[in-house]
Parts: C-alpha cells; sequence; structure tokens
C-alpha cells in the first residue's frame, strides 16, 4: 500500500482497526454469555478488507 493516503482511506482502516475487537468481559457477562464472540473480527492474515 502506497506511503500517502488518502483522509477517507485513512478513516476506513481506523474504522476496520476499532471495530476489530473482542466483546467486553462485562458485556459477556452482562447476556449471560448469549453473545459470546464478535462475528466481525478478522485477523490481518486471513481476511483482507475490502475499502
Amino acid at each position: 500500500m502506497s506511503r500517502n493516503k488518502t483522509t477517507g482511506l485513512k478513516r476506513r482502516l481506523m474504522k476496520a482497526k476499532n471495530s476489530n475487537r473482542r466483546v467486553p468481559a462485562w458485556a459477556i457477562m452482562r447476556t449471560e454469555r448469549k453473545l459470546m464472540f464478535n462475528t466481525k473480527q478478522r485477523n490481518w492474515r486471513r481476511r483482507k478488507l475490502k475499502i
């Protein structure tokens, strides 16, 4: 990827980075383990972004 990125691309990359987290422990406890994992979480080696 190029060194000089546009602002729109940077924002989309930041959104993907921030959303790539596990579900917090308090949320798992609050939902009585019904909400266990983030279905949209991705690994940088396995799945690429469509940006």
